[in-house]
C-alpha cells in the first residue's frame, strides 16, 4: 500500500491560531468566565484578572492589544494600560444595562455585555485591535 505524505497537517491542526492577546478584567465571576469563552472561542488568546492588583501585573508581565476592564474596576487601570509601551487598545465593559447616553465618539470604548449584545462582541474587539493598529503602525509623514 502506498503511504501517502501528510506534509505536517496533522501537526498544524492541532496548534491553535491565536488573533491576538486580551487582558480580561473583571470582578463578577459569571461575566468574567462568559466573555472568557466568546473570546477564546472567537480566536483570541485570553488572560483573565479578577482584581486590579492582578491586571496590573499582568500588564508589566505581558503584552496585549486590547484590555478590557470591568467599569467597576475603574479608570485607573485603564489609564495605565494606555501608556504601556506597546499601547494595547482600552474598554471599559458592564454587564449592567448599556449606556443610554453615551456620545458616538465614546461608543467604542463602551461595551455592554448584556445578552443581546453578546453577537457583537466579536465585532467590536476586532474593531477596536485594528484600530490599535492603524494607529500604532500609521506611516510617518514626510515634511513638505
Amino acid at each position: 500500500m502506498e503511504r501517502i505524505p501528510n506534509f505536517g497537517l496533522a501537526t498544524a491542526k492541532r496548534q491553535t491560531l491565536a488573533l491576538a492577546r486580551v487582558l480580561l478584567v473583571h470582578r463578577q465571576l459569571a461575566p468574567r468566565l462568559a466573555l472568557q469563552t466568546v473570546l477564546q472561542a472567537g480566536g483570541y488568546s485570553v488572560d483573565v484578572a479578577a482584581t486590579e492588583a492582578e491586571a496590573l501585573s499582568k500588564l508589566d508581565e505581558d503584552q496585549y492589544e486590547l484590555v478590557l476592564c470591568d467599569v467597576g474596576l475603574g479608570r485607573n487601570l485603564l489609564a495605565y494600560a494606555k501608556v504601556k509601551d506597546y499601547r494595547p487598545a482600552t474598554a471599559m465593559i458592564t454587564s449592567d444595562e448599556p449606556w443610554p447616553d453615551r456620545h458616538p465618539h465614546t461608543r467604542r470604548s463602551q461595551i455592554s455585555i448584556c445578552a443581546e449584545n453578546l453577537p457583537n462582541l466579536l465585532e467590536t474587539v476586532a474593531e477596536l485591535i485594528g484600530l490599535r493598529a492603524s494607529r500604532r503602525y500609521r506611516p510617518l509623514r514626510h515634511a513638505v
